[in-house]
């Protein structure tokens, strides 16, 4: 109990601390910024605010680390489950970007059937996008819901489509709501051709991504798998106290080093062999 009290003393501290006497960022770290802004977005969690999840990622790897610590008492291990639990953070969102993405990409071609049937039926083009906010799929009711909300308050269709752009952080969702950007400043004419081509396109594009995923699965789950076993290995062996303060010693040291440094680069290797095409956003 005491050291949970010393943890939360020394996180408050740390944030006082920081309020008044960090540094202004460097181009880099608003480069890391900017990435941590688009995964947020993408994970949908634009609400989210960079510092918080940042705060986020060092009191898990505090927490993990002083864990492992009181648990093995040799700082070498309570440092690389430390790094291990500042990045859990960020491996959840990364993986709920990966399947809001794989969600986006089902219901797409749905919403452009939607937007074909009230085209076809005289509604306009921004009363259209405006309705999937109640009778679209359910995944992009509230990004839709929003951007009806826009247009009725400011009556620009290019500024509403931009944010709504912003809320979805989509590729998919670009593709569409730039194609119906065009249509809109070229004319309407061929409004409902482009969307029947958009919605049969969309709808090859996700059977045919999704029979490579399935295909893709077994070598991702066993790259994780690899990477994951000696670590688990090492957190069992922390419970045996005289085996565990093996890794307190210089060569213990090189040795977690080495290992993780295989790990990650080993997982890296076999993600990137393994890795479909990833579709990257336009004009954002």
């Amino acid at each position: 109990m005491g050291a949970l009290v010393g943890l939360g003393v020394g996180v408050g501290l740390m944030l006082i601390w920081s309020a008044f006497f960090l540094p202004r960022r460097s181009p880099a770290e608003r480069r890391t910024a900017g990435r941590a802004t688009r995964l947020l977005a993408r994970a949908g969690l634009g609400q989210v605010s960079v510092t918080g999840f940042v705060i986020l990622c060092v009191v898990c790897g505090l927490v993990a680390g002083l864990a492992l610590q009181v648990v093995s008492g040799t700082p070498p291990v309570a440092i690389a489950f430390g790094l291990m639990g500042a990045w859990l953070p960020v491996a959840v969102v990364s993986g709920r970007a990966r399947r809001r993405q794989r969600e986006l990409a089902e219901v797409w071609p749905e919403a452009v059937d939607n937007l074909t049937s009230a085209v076809r039926a005289g509604m306009s083009l921004p009363d259209a996008l405006s309705a999937l906010g109640t009778r679209g799929p359910e995944p992009l009711r509230d990004a839709f819901d929003r951007f009806a909300l826009d247009y009725q308050v400011t009556g620009r269709f290019g500024e509403s489509l931009d944010r709504l752009k912003d809320r979805l952080a989509d590729p998919v969702g670009d593709r569409v709501i730039e194609g119906l950007r065009i249509a809109r400043e070229v004319g309407g004419g061929e409004l409902g051709r482009l969307l029947r081509n958009l919605s049969a396109y969309l709808r090859d594009d996700a059977r045919t991504r999704s029979e490579l995923e399935a295909r893709q699965a077994w070598t991702v789950n066993g790259a994780r798998l690899a990477v994951a076993s000696p670590w688990l290995v090492l957190l069992f062996m922390s419970f045996q106290s005289d085996v565990i303060q093996r890794y307190a010693s210089g060569a213990g040291v090189v040795v977690l080093t080495v290992g993780a440094v295989a790990c990650v680069a080993a997982y890296r290797l076999m993600m990137r062999i393994g890795r479909l095409p990833t579709e990257r956003r336009i004009l954002s």
